[in-house]
């Protein structure tokens, strides 16, 4: 491998499935994931075996503690994570959070000489956050050669979403096909310290769909109360 990028990993579907396609890409992958202050470090573990599993070259964890300006069920334990979609953006939205993150790996990229970045947007299957859009994505590429020694020297950045127009069960079929132990995410916004699915939030509702709909067994573990 003579190719390096940095790939946001957050420990749930999306992210493992962003991974194992730029580590078949020839991608020496260089994983970040961020401890930002939400409800459950179970993520965080599972982002560990999944970097691990999938042989990433580093894996970083980077500490930003968003839970200091709130303003999200994942990040405010007074808001309560919602069970049934409701109209609009919901509350489950990070503020910044994406911008945030893609800012301290565009940091780090700069810092290995890696042009590339890979993360798991999604604009077909996902909940309505603005900063999972093709159109985000565009303006923040455009920013972070504008903003770096390394574009301004003709290096450019580049932002990869290979998942960004594929449902979730088209996301399952292709990381099967890569060999992806799903078994090892984490995708519930309220998972116990063991990493057990509640089953009921947005996040599980829509992956469990997605195994249903790659006609692939759910291998989720779920809380048994």
């Amino acid at each position: 491998m003579n190719k390096k990028a940095v790939v946001l990993l957050s420990g749930g579907l999306d992210s493992a499935t962003v991974l194992a396609i730029a580590r078949s890409q020839g991608y020496e992958c260089y994983a970040l994931s961020m401890a930002y202050g939400q409800r459950h470090a179970a993520e965080l573990s599972a982002a560990a075996n999944i970097a691990s599993s999938l042989g990433a070259a580093d894996h970083k964890v980077m500490s930003i503690g968003l839970d200091s300006i709130g303003g999200s069920a994942l990040t405010d334990t007074s808001i309560e994570v919602p069970e049934q979609l409701a109209d609009g953006i919901p509350v489950t939205y990070v503020p910044a959070r994406n911008t945030v993150f893609l800012s301290l790996a565009l940091g780090w990229a700069e810092v290995l000489d890696a042009q590339e970045i890979f993360i798991g947007v999604n604009a077909v299957d996902y909940s309505g956050y603005p900063d999972c859009r093709p159109e985000f994505i565009r303006a923040f590429e455009q920013l972070a050669n504008l903003a770096t020694k390394a574009g301004v020297e003709g290096k450019a950045f580049i932002i990869h979403t290979p998942l960004i127009d594929l449902t979730k069960g088209e996301i399952i079929q292709q990381g099967i096909k890569l060999g992806i132990d799903y078994s090892l995410t984490v995708s519930c916004y309220q998972a116990n310290e063991q990493g057990e699915a509640c089953g009921s939030c947005d996040s599980c509702r829509l992956r469990a769909r997605g195994f249903e709909e790659a006609g692939i067994a759910d291998p989720t573990r779920y809380c048994k109360s």
